[in-house]
């Protein structure tokens, strides 16, 4: 990945944004947690199930939330700007210098995994076919201005409630490896 690109990252997605989201996503984990151990009577294996249903849809709202805060924009109708790609997550868009860069939430089942694909995912890396290493012999292939970058969270597996990882990717196209 270039310097150029590692920069931009740097701008747009600044300690501050980072910070904040990794208090706020860690505070959602926990509160899932409490919310099922407190409330839901269910059994332990049906009660973690449940715990990762509700801690995923709080760290969405916390991520929209906070991305808000810090100059992000949802998606308009949910679709990928100069594209024809909806998405049914919340990708939030950032801009600077006249580039954009769309930005979405993913849970990794495991630190340092590519997460697990979906049509809002699979959408959204597709902007990143500049990036991804390829053979383009006459050019012609998609050239979208923005770029799709993911804020990552890895569970910790042996204590409920807990961040085990939080990081940012970039995922190629093919949605097979970590660019950056």
């Amino acid at each position: 990945m270039s310097d150029e690109l590692k920069a931009f990252l740097r701008q747009v997605l600044n300690k501050g944004l980072i910070l904040d989201l990794d208090d706020r996503l860690r505070a959602e984990a926990i509160k899932a947690f409490e919310m099922i151990r407190d409330r839901s009577g269910l059994s332990k294996k049906r009660a973690r199930e449940l715990e990762g249903q509700a801690r995923f849809r709080m760290m969405e709202e916390g991520f929209e939330a906070v991305c808000k805060l810090h100059g992000g924009a949802l998606l308009d109708g949910g679709v990928i700007p100069m594209t024809q790609l909806k998405v049914f997550q919340p990708f939030m868009r950032f801009e600077h210098g006249g580039r954009g860069l769309i930005f979405g939430l993913a849970a990794m089942a495991e630190p340092r995994k590519v997460p697990t694909k979906n049509l809002s995912r699979t959408a959204g890396v597709s902007l990143n076919y500049q990036l991804s290493p390829r053979l383009d012999l006459d050019g012609a292939g998609p050239k979208h201005g923005d770029i799709f970058v993911m804020f990552l969270v890895a569970r910790d597996r042996e204590k409920s409630g807990k961040i085990e990882e939080i990081a940012v990717g970039v995922v190629n196209s093919g949605y097979s490896e970590f660019l950056f």
